[in-house]
């Protein structure tokens, strides 16, 4: 027990310490001086959004599949225990060689700089909390290892930076008390900074009021009306309308970009004949459509839960192109986030009568900060990473041979079709269920071709037609149910849904990469 008090109470541990707490008063002042400048130069947010720019297809794939839509958080406390760890390390190495720990902080330092300033839309005075919060926990470090060299009984501390003058006996009053105390009054200060940081910065933003008080217009041509029975009979089937706060989000953006209606643009160029720019007071001025419309993540697995029905208003893209009149042997939009995020769209898919839109409402509401307020894509049938840009402000009319949007060059396809699929939700996988008549249901869906059967194989017996939910359109999911006559013991549950062409759901297994997944979900059940 003495031995184990001496390593966490030993000079190595504390400085490990000493490190974590001038890390931590790093991102805390960064923080708070971030509160004045873009969101996007936060230190966390730069050095994450940097890790996902980097991010093989292979470990994104693993990410979502794992974590789900709690990637993002899963990133942020794996960033923070890699932190961590660095301070910790250089902590050490600083109490060891003070002038080579020096040089690691620096370092450190310029990496997060550097993150920052390549972030799109980001300037270089954006730099100024990042290299304010360096400067800030260098001093930190060096007052806490002061102490530290100041003890004493370790005569180990480097002459020339003990506080007795460098005869190694340590400064009056020095103490471990004393050290605990310092580090324990700064982090608590740190932890007061950062919260100061992120309630300044959202006092100082006013765009979730903005975007509580607009108005949306009335659409020119409103949605159909819901038909009578779209939603499965069968309990625990996910709602046919997918609420707002319920839908998935899948994005590269770790901060949520916050834009001023009144200073959005869209600029369209490129291989046209007429450059294009709007205004959002343009789009709400406009003929606009509403349209239910399903979309789907490409990183969505067999039986997964990243897709969601919601009902969109916006600006059709094919009138906003029949502006632009792009050129003859242009075949491809590449859409652009304020981001930096970019997707590659066919061009034919943006101009056809499927209502790819400009969407501005989700739901009968604004569009959520966190899915693309004020203005993003919407495009039927193709999965999102080449189509469903959010917080756009930008389309360039171009050739899929002469440019690559973000997953492209991360080895993801150019064109993204979405693929039949159907997943069984009731009931659940490994569920246990009584013998007799057990209602199974679930969701499928083929964008732009509808689906027209849903079969399923108990075991490995026949397939078996489900009953069907309403159709509402070709470019929504459609449900099914099933009534079941279960025998006691284990089962398996298959499903495969036939398309509006009469094409069967494959059954060749294949990962989402690189351009969605595909094959049968199999629901394992035990029948007591």
């Amino acid at each position: 027990m003495t031995t184990l008090r001496n390593r966490l109470t030993g000079p190595a541990a504390l400085a490990a310490l000493a490190g974590m707490v001038a890390a931590a008063v790093v991102l805390a002042v960064a923080e708070l001086l971030g509160a004045f400048f873009t969101p996007r130069a936060a230190p966390l947010v730069a050095l994450g959004s940097t890790f996902i720019d980097f991010t093989p297809p292979w470990l994104k794939d693993f990410a979502i599949a794992t974590f789900g839509t709690n990637d993002k958080a899963a990133l942020f406390a794996g960033m923070g225990l890699t932190i961590a760890v660095l301070a910790c390390i250089l902590g050490v190495v600083a109490y060891r060689k003070w002038a080579l720990g020096v040089l690691g902080v620096l370092f450190m330092g310029a990496v997060i700089v550097a993150c920052v300033v390549t972030r799109a839309g980001v300037g270089p005075a954006d730099a100024i909390p990042a290299v304010l919060g360096t400067l800030a926990g260098l001093v930190v470090l060096r007052r806490l290892l002061v102490r530290l060299w100041g003890l004493k009984k370790w005569p180990e501390a480097p002459a020339d930076t003990a506080s007795d003058g460098g005869t190694g006996q340590g400064a009056p009053g020095a103490s471990r008390r004393g050290f605990f105390a310092a580090a324990g009054i700064t982090a608590v200060a740190a932890g007061i900074a950062a919260t100061g940081g992120r309630l300044l910065g959202a006092a100082r933003s006013n765009i979730a009021q903005a975007r509580d008080a607009l108005q949306l217009p009335a659409p020119a041509v409103p949605a159909p009306a819901v038909p009578a029975g779209v939603q499965s009979p069968v309990p625990g089937v996910t709602p046919w309308l997918t609420p707002s706060n319920e839908f998935y989000r899948i994005d590269t953006a770790l901060s949520v970009p916050e834009i001023n209606v009144d200073d959005w643009e869209l600029r369209v160029h490129g291989l046209v004949e007429q450059e294009v720019t709007l205004t959002f007071q343009d789009l709400l001025d406009a003929q606009l459509v509403e349209s239910h419309v399903t979309l789907t993540c490409v990183s969505n697995p067999v039986g997964g839960n990243l897709a969601g029905n919601a009902k969109w208003l916006g600006l059709p893209l094919r009138e906003v192109l029949a502006r632009a009149r792009p050129k003859d042997g242009a075949d491809m939009v590449l859409s652009t986030s304020i981001d930096g995020f970019s997707a590659s769209t066919p061009l034919e898919v943006l101009q056809d009568d499927r209502d790819a839109m400009l969407a501005i409402g989700m739901n009968g509401e604004p569009l959520p900060l966190e899915h693309g307020y004020p203005v993003r894509m919407v495009v039927p049938g193709l999965y999102g990473f080449v189509s469903a840009t959010k917080w756009v402000v930008d389309l360039e009319v171009t050739r899929f041979a002469d440019n690559k949007a973000y997953w492209t060059n991360r080895g993801w396809s150019e064109r993204g079709p979405i693929k039949t699929m159907a997943r069984v939700e009731v009931p659940k996988s490994f569920a246990k269920v009584p013998a007799g008549k057990v209602a199974v249901g679930g969701t499928a869906w083929a964008q732009t071709r509808g689906i027209t059967k849903v079969e399923i194989q108990i075991d490995n017996g026949d397939w078996v037609e489900t009953t069907l939910s309403t159709e509402a359109s070709t470019v929504t999911w459609r449900q099914w149910s099933y009534e079941w006559e279960a025998a006691p013991g284990p089962h398996y549950i298959k499903v495969r849904a036939t398309d509006g062409t009469g094409e069967v759901q494959t059954d060749q297994r294949a990962d989402p990469v690189p351009d969605g997944a595909s094959g049968w979900q199999s629901v394992m059940v035990t029948v007591e």
